[in-house]
């Protein structure tokens, strides 16, 4: 696992449930990719989600990886309650079925190819990826709305 890729993901609703946007920035190197996407029926934490899900989905082979994003809900996820969650049949804390879990379980797999480090940003303060990153959701709501894809 040599390859050291640099991800930075963000996720956005209008409305919550509603309609909402990914935005990510996969460097490489000197090498930049952005992705985007959107759906007409969603939360922000879906978003968040499928922001580090399509990253990590677009990587061609195992990789070392540092992923950057304002979504606690996603760090956490992944470095403090995904673990007890399996272990407890996907219930949380509140022995309430976990939200989402078919995107962490997506997300779990990934997890089991790459080495991920998870890094906390606060959003909307300046950091220029994430900042992009938002920019790119927002666009993908805005581009869903019109009808383009």
């Amino acid at each position: 696992m040599s390859k050291k890729v640099e991800i930075f993901c963000d996720g956005a609703c209008s409305g919550n449930p509603g309609a909402g946007g990914f935005g990510a920035i996969l460097r490489y190197g000197n090498t930049e990719r952005e992705l985007s996407g959107a759906d007409g029926d969603t939360t922000n934490n879906r978003m968040e989600l499928l922001a580090a899900i399509t990253a990590l989905e677009s990587l061609t082979r195992p990789c070392q990886v540092v992923i950057t994003t304002d979504s606690q809900y996603l760090v956490k996820g992944m470095t403090e309650w995904l673990a007890g969650w399996v272990r407890k049949g996907w219930v949380n804390s509140k022995k309430e079925p976990v939200l989402n879990r078919d995107l962490w379980e997506r997300l779990r797999e990934l997890a089991g190819i790459h080495a991920i480090e998870w890094v906390w940003v606060r959003g909307h303060n300046g950091h220029a990826e994430n900042e992009r990153c938002d920019a790119l959701a927002r666009q993908a709501i805005a581009t869903f709305r019109t009808g383009g894809r």
